[in-house]
This record gives structure tokens, sequence and C-alpha cells, in this order.
């Protein structure tokens, strides 16, 4: 589908989707357990695939109250308000047959830990952009811990062939590929009668991403500590030298229920329209933002420094931005590698130079975000420069007019890109926008509300 935006004022309030990241954990710590409710989660392509996989384990993911006969698992709709999930007990069953991850590199990662759990054979696959993501080193770590665990074309990539059951014990793995093979270990490693020590061989980024884990598993009754080179605990997963989990754990969440966070990742969309192109006089609002381990959250700061006026009230959830003339910063996206395609839109309107540094594992997402910002940003007008692990947007030599962009099927660039379209002269086509539905299904109504000018499939909204 292609969407067409022309540069508007936006004014009023919009609400944050629930967390996408929350969401996948959820659903398969509900499957890991023996059942639980997830309320407010969110329903996308992507956490429809993990649930599709909690079912191929033998639970099932249906919404709360809904009937359910037969083996005719029941629709999961959009607006889902709560999900009931029948676990499979920590004891993953063998699949009937293969497990399509769709376009979702989080549901493969964490499921391929919880695959090996079984005792026999599953195969995960996906679309064309997942099978060219790299998935070799939590298939070494999981062959340490005794399971076959093989790429079918030997270089590290779906289709995946996980032969188990898992043993515990030690294993090491690096930190500085994805934090989801730490995440993913961690959640299987509870249920193992040995547990698991995770040694990390290079530093941890993304490490607020590992905090939403060691934070969702406390709230389902899981312990899993980080700690340092002497095998000492800390507070949290920066600076972490490995991780302990203790065996023969069970998941069960307090009343029987885990209510899903507002989604950082998607705010910095609405928060990054609001800075561009709020009415003069005017605020964005937006709601569902109460603070969490999430390290998206560090768009609010990054947002301040630009020169937006920002006020969160944290305790109400609830954040008010106005439009200014920004400038540009310094951002280290090491732990934050999502925000990159909204630091970037943004950097193409402020002056000055914004610079998006340690950013080289930002290119093995659903495609290579720093390549694409800069590509696509460029056909707006914006001048960058782009370097291994550094994507500068130098936002004082560009000037965004309206042109025809491609969203590479990628739901972040695409989003981002609709932000950079706010303030270009003119009409922006973007391709491929579909592609929100997979962390931000209502995206564009919600910025429709927000006044943006949007055509969609003939109808101007």
């Amino acid at each position: 589908m292609d969407v067409h935006v022309t540069r508007s004022h936006l004014r009023g309030t919009a609400r944050a989707p629930p967390s996408k990241s929350y969401t996948h954990r959820a659903l398969l710590a509900a499957g890991y357990s023996g059942g639980a409710t997830v309320e407010s989660p969110l329903v996308s392509a992507d956490t429809r695939a993990t649930a599709r996989a909690v079912a191929a384990f033998g639970g099932s993911v249906a919404p709360a109250g809904s009937e359910r006969g037969g083996d005719r698992p029941a629709e999961i709709p959009d607006d889902a308000d709560a999900l009931a999930v029948e676990g499979f007990g920590g004891r993953p069953g063998v699949p009937d047959d293969v497990i399509d991850c769709a376009n979702s590199g989080t549901t493969m990662r964490l499921v391929t830990a919880a695959a090996a759990l079984a005792d026999g054979t599953s195969v995960l696959t996906g679309d064309g952009s997942l099978r060219s993501r790299p998935q070799g080193p939590l298939l070494d770590a999981l062959g340490e811990l005794g399971v076959r665990a093989e790429s079918t074309r030997g270089n590290g990539q779906a289709p995946l062939v996980v032969s188990g059951p898992l043993s515990g014990g030690e294993v090491a793995i690096p930190g500085d590929v994805s934090s989801q093979y730490v995440t993913a270990l961690l959640m299987a490693g509870a249920v193992i009668d040995e547990g698991v020590e995770v040694e990390l061989t290079t530093d941890l980024k993304s490490a607020p991403y590992v905090d939403i884990t060691l934070e969702l598993l406390a709230d389902f009754g899981v312990e899993a500590t980080p700690v340092d080179a002497a095998g000492d605990p800390l507070d949290g997963a920066a600076g972490a030298a490995g991780f302990s989990v203790p065996g023969g754990q069970t998941y069960a969440p307090s009343g029987g229920t885990y209510a899903v966070p507002g989604d950082f990742s998607s705010i910095s969309y609405l928060l990054g329209a609001g800075a561009v192109a709020a009415e003069p006089g005017e605020t964005v609002r937006i709601e569902g933002a109460r603070p969490s381990a999430q390290g998206d959250a560090a768009i609010v700061e990054v947002v301040e420094e630009m020169g937006a006026p920002v006020d969160w009230d944290r305790e109400a959830g609830e954040i008010a931005v106005e439009r200014a003339d920004l400038s540009g910063v310094t951002v280290d996206v090491g732990d934050t590698p999502d925000l990159l395609p909204t630091i970037a839109a943004l950097g193409a309107v402020a002056d000055g130079d914004t610079r998006i540094e340690n950013c080289e594992h930002v290119r093995y997402k659903e495609t290579d975000r720093v390549s694409a910002m800069a590509e696509e940003l460029g056909t707006l007008g914006a001048e960058t420069t782009e370097e291994s692990d550094v994507l500068t947007v130098h936002g004082s030599e560009s000037d965004l007019a309206g042109a025809t962009v491609d969203g590479r099927g990628d739901h972040r660039i695409v989003m981002a890109l609709a932000v950079a379209a706010l303030a270009a002269e003119g009409t922006t086509t973007i391709r491929g926008a579909e592609h929100v539905d997979v962390s931000f299904p209502g995206f564009f109504d919600a910025m429709a509300d927000l006044g943006m000018d949007v055509e969609r499939e003939g109808v101007i909204e």
C-alpha cells in the first residue's frame, strides 16, 4: 500500500500502542507457564507469530472469554484487550509442522531456545528478510548445551533445525550481535533442572532489552541475575559479564495476569512528529507512556536535547510536546537501536549535524536501517554521511521536498519517513506503508486524528 503524506500541522492526543517487546516475552512466558492472561497486548503481525509458536508447542492463545472449539485456533482481532494463554508447563511438545516466524526476528530467537526444550526435532523458518538475519551465535550456544541446532544452509541463517532436549550448565555467547540471544537463553534456562550460567564473550549491546526480560521474568516469578566478572550480582544488565539462572523454576504471574506497558519505540514517532509539526501554540499529547525498563524512553531526552519543549508526567503516563526549531545532537544508539530511524528523521529537519554513533548492529534488523535511512532521506533532499558504525545527518545542508520513498518492508523505516514527510515541502509518497502493522497497526489512523494530511487507498483522511 502506498501512503501520500502532505506537510501539515498536528494537535491533539494519541495513545501509544502496547509494547511489542513486552508482548512477545509475555506470550512466551505465559506459554512456559501452566496458563495466564496477558492484558493490553499488542496484536500485530509479529506478535501473532509468537502466539502461533506457543500453539505449535501445545499451548493456545485466544481472546479472553472467547469460545474455542476443536483444534481450530481462535482468531485474534487487532483490538483484543486481553489474551488467554493455555501454557505447555515449561515442556513444549514437538510441533506437528514447521514453525513460521514470518518477519519476526524476536519470535525466531526466543522460540528457537524454547524448541530446544522439546524432546524431538523442530524446524523454524520465516520470510526472505528473516532468512537473511544472523542466528549462528544462538545455534552455537544451544550446541554447547547439548542440542543439535543447525542452519539448513550452513550459513547461520534460517531455516533452522533444532533437536532437544536442552541440558543446563555453562554457556558462552557474544553480547554484541543481538540481545535476543541472551533473552532466549534466560527464558528457556529457568525451566531446566540444572539452570544456566551465561557468559558474555563481548560487551552487551542493547542492554535495556535484557532489562525488559529481567523485569518481565520477575513479574512471572522467575529469578535471573546479571553478574559481574567476579560473579557478583548487578542491579541491571548494563556492564554485565554474564547471567545466572537457577533451574527448576515455574512461570506464574501474580493473580494469573500480566499487563503489557506502552511501547516507547512507537512513542518515538508520535513524539518526533509533535516536535516537527505541532501547530504553533498547541501540543501533541501521548498517552500510555508510563515508565518501565524500556531503553527507548531515551527518545524523550533526545527530543528535549534537540530543543523541543517536552513535559512527561510519569505518574499519569502522559507526554506533551511542542514544535520547535531543532538542533543537531550526538546520540549513541548502542543500547537503543530501534531509535535510529526516528533520530535520523529528526536530524534531517534540525540545524547542524546529528551524529548517530555505535549503530553497526542496526544494520541487522528487518533491513539495513542505517543505509535505508541514509538513502531514503537522501531522496527527500537530506545530506548524510554513512560510515560502518556512524550515520551523520547534515540538517543545515538538507532541504526536504516531497518525493517517492521506499519503506523497505520495514515498519520503523515507514514511520520514520512519515515523520520526515511532515516537514517536507509538498507531498511524499511512502511505498509499503502496510508494514506498520508489524508494531503499530493504527499508526496512520492515529496520525490522521492528530491532523496529518494523509491519503491511503484513495481516501483522504
